[in-house]
């Protein structure tokens, strides 16, 4: 098989789905890998590392998409891209199509077999390919809501930890998964008052267990939600249901009760975001303010930080790549049903109901 990696060419996107070392991999297995010039120049991987690992260096994306039969990426395709999809085509990435009915619609018309890492999820119920990501992320949150709430960045003028004497901020989040435990280790680390908020029990108490009492744990409602934000200086969205668009947890009257400087960094934006003021950012354009209350979406935030982000999610991604170069797609698809849970196009037609509901369409079972 023949594997393709071109560049990423969202925003500020500097990860690379394929690194060196899994490029040699594919190579021992009989594959053929094509990479983009300069796909991994952001995560500090250089052409010359990928010709020694075996990897052929390609001088235009378009010809890595022609000449692939399986294209790895990272980020959902954008503009520029779309009009490479074509039958026969397998595209194995990060895609969070709930909200993005137009992208959706490309990849059916196109035929093209969408397998979304998101959505690939073991039978113990984990998200592989998802966790390294919202690591990363969950950690970041915590350190960019700190370094918006400086005066000069337009918050309230809050050192998060505070200081002898002085009340540490107050740090809200949304949801106890890989996000809300990651957010909760960095802010308690540095210092903050943390109160997670989770629509789970059970889930609460592991995390009174995990923390031993050092936050505070909430069940989820409206009312708790609104209180709380209203106290709150940071406050971070780490919903998720897995290929679905997130809920709207957070509403508009809600933001408008909060302090003025205050910061919501709203992680679950690649899934449409948790927050009914939110809206997609990019890493040149990070923030925005709705009623005095700064807003930080960015839909690719682990990219800030490429050459941890790369390693973190190739480590992961590639045991399944490898599946699938190996079988080929079909077998691969009947075989593993770990990765029918990540397909979320076949051939024309929507195969994962978390997608579909969110867009109000029909779907079909890969089976």
């Amino acid at each position: 098989m023949t594997i393709g990696v071109p560049r990423e060419v969202k925003d500020h996107e500097a990860r690379v789905a394929l690194v060196p070392s899994g490029a040699i991999a594919l190579r021992e297995a009989g594959h053929d890998v094509l990479v983009e010039t300069r796909a991994g120049e952001g995560s500090a991987l250089t052409d010359r590392e990928y010709m020694h690992a075996g990897a052929t260096i390609v001088e235009k994306a378009s010809d890595v998409w022609a000449k692939a039969d399986l294209i790895v990426k990272v980020k959902e395709p954008q503009s520029s891209e779309v009009g490479f999809f074509r039958q026969g085509l397998t595209l194995f990435t990060y895609l969070h199509l709930a909200p993005l009915r137009e992208l959706t619609d490309r990849l059916l018309a196109s035929g093209t077999i969408g397998i979304a890492y998101e959505t690939i999820r073991e039978t113990d119920g984990s998200l592989p390919l998802l966790t390294p990501m919202s690591e990363v992320a969950g950690r970041m949150a915590v350190q960019v809501g700190a370094q918006y709430l400086e005066a000069p960045n337009g918050g309230r003028g809050l050192l998060l930890g505070g200081v002898p004497g002085v009340a540490p901020a107050n740090v809200t989040i949304l949801g106890g998964g890989v996000v809300g435990t990651n957010s909760a280790k960095i802010a308690l680390g540095m210092g903050a008052h943390v109160t997670i908020i989770d629509r789970s029990l059970n889930r609460l108490r592991e995390l009174d267990d995990i923390f031993g009492g050092q936050l505070v744990t909430l069940a989820s409602n409206a009312w708790t939600i609104s209180e709380t934000l209203k106290h709150s200086d940071l406050v971070i969205g780490a919903v998720l249901i897995p290929g679905a668009s997130a809920p709207k947890l957070v509403r508009s009257q809600m933001i408008a009760n909060m302090k003025r400087g205050a910061v919501v960094v709203d992680v679950a934006i690649d899934q449409g975001g948790c927050f009914e003021t939110s809206h997609a950012t990019t890493h040149t354009e990070p923030v925005y303010f709705v009623d005095g209350v700064l807003h930080y979406c960015v839909s690719n935030m682990p990219a800030a930080v490429p050459h941890t982000s790369t390693f973190a999610l190739t480590n992961a991604t590639f045991p399944y790549l490898l599946d699938i170069a190996n079988k080929g797609v079909e077998r691969a698809l009947h075989e593993r049903e770990s990765l029918r849970t990540g397909l979320n196009t076949y051939k024309g037609e929507i195969t994962h109901a978390g997608v579909a509901e969110s867009q109000g369409r029909t779907w079909k079972p890969f089976e």
